[in-house]
């Protein structure tokens, strides 16, 4: 239990806000005097979590102690951010091993046990007006992750997941991604944006536009295209209506049996309404993009469409076809 009780009000109050925590810096705008603090530390009461910042309590502290004590360390324009922020969100549920905070470019400060720290350069607008412990706006969160990815396909998941849990949307974070002065990826991250805006909801359904659909000129497909069934609504990932032909896309190495007969009996369903379903995987997009456009052309001008595919770029093969 915390050892509050014959503090200040305001202090309590604050400390009831940052879950048992205060920090030294803190204690005048809260009427509470420096001798107290030593006076509870020493006797054991209160117990140091970082330099400068204590638990009001004996017992362990839990994680968000932990988070408001690196926030609270780092200083008052401090905020969490990248993982951590990501973690508060819910747009990840892995712990990193080290707490993320971001402090202003021009601010000094010594290095913190457990926690990695960035510097940002507007911070006060990246920063979320209420949300506590102090921490970055989801877009700016998103963003920030997608920077920090080794790979493209790294920073499309992030993007993927955040719209795809609707914690933000692609026009926001368009918005927030034309506000920040340098981006690496910026033109790749503004189509895959668009990509997603139209529909796609995975990694693999935005490289399957980028690498094959969209070079190879074949007809623009419908994304997560709603049919109604007398078993249920269902949604198909890419359908080109014309041409009765639904590609679908699945990323996963394996799927477990029940998963796997629902995608044939999804499959048989659409053949009854005269669908013809192609399905592909991460190899066959990321790796065969141009094999797995000659194939979907095929099928699609045995299906009535009279244009044809064009090749992507000189070694395409579709050009020798």
């Amino acid at each position: 239990g915390r050892m509050t009780a014959n503090l200040p009000e305001s202090c309590r109050q604050l400390i009831d806000l940052q879950r048992g925590v205060l920090a030294r810096w803190q204690a005048p705008a809260v009427e509470l005097k420096l001798t107290t603090i030593n006076s509870l530390l020493r006797t054991g009461r209160w117990q140091p979590l970082q330099r400068g910042v204590y638990a009001t309590f004996s017992g362990k502290p839990n994680r968000e102690a932990e988070l408001w004590a690196a926030v609270l360390r780092a200083g008052p324009e401090a905020v969490l951010s990248h993982q951590t922020a990501a973690e508060l969100e819910g747009l990840t549920s892995k712990r990193s091993a080290l707490i993320h905070v971001t402090v202003p470019r021009n601010k000094h400060v010594d290095p913190i046990l457990g926690v990695r720290l960035h510097r940002s350069e507007r911070l006060a607008e990246a920063r979320h007006p209420s949300r506590t412990p102090p921490r970055t706006r989801i877009e700016e969160t998103v963003l920030d992750l997608t920077q920090a990815a080794n790979t493209i396909d790294g920073a499309y998941g992030w993007l993927c997941q955040a719209c795809g849990s609707r914690l933000t949307r692609p026009q926001f974070l368009l918005t927030a991604l034309a506000e920040r002065p340098k981006v690496r990826w910026r033109a790749i991250l503004l189509s895959a944006l668009d990509d997603i805006s139209d529909g796609a909801n995975s990694v693999l359904e935005v490289r399957y536009v980028r690498d094959v659909e969209r070079p190879h000129g074949l007809p623009r497909a419908r994304r997560q295209a709603k049919l109604t069934r007398s078993s249920g609504r269902i949604y198909l990932d890419n359908l080109v209506d014309r041409y009765r032909t639904c590609i679908e896309l699945d990323g996963k190495a394996a799927h477990p049996v029940a998963e796997r007969w629902r995608d044939i009996s999804r499959d048989n369903a659409s053949a009854a309404d005269g669908i013809t379903t192609l399905r592909y995987g991460w190899p066959d997009v990321t790796e065969r993009p141009c094999q797995t456009a000659a194939q979907i052309a095929a099928v699609l001008r045995s299906r009535g469409w009279t244009a044809q595919a064009t090749p992507c770029g000189p070694s395409c093969p579709l050009g020798r076809s």
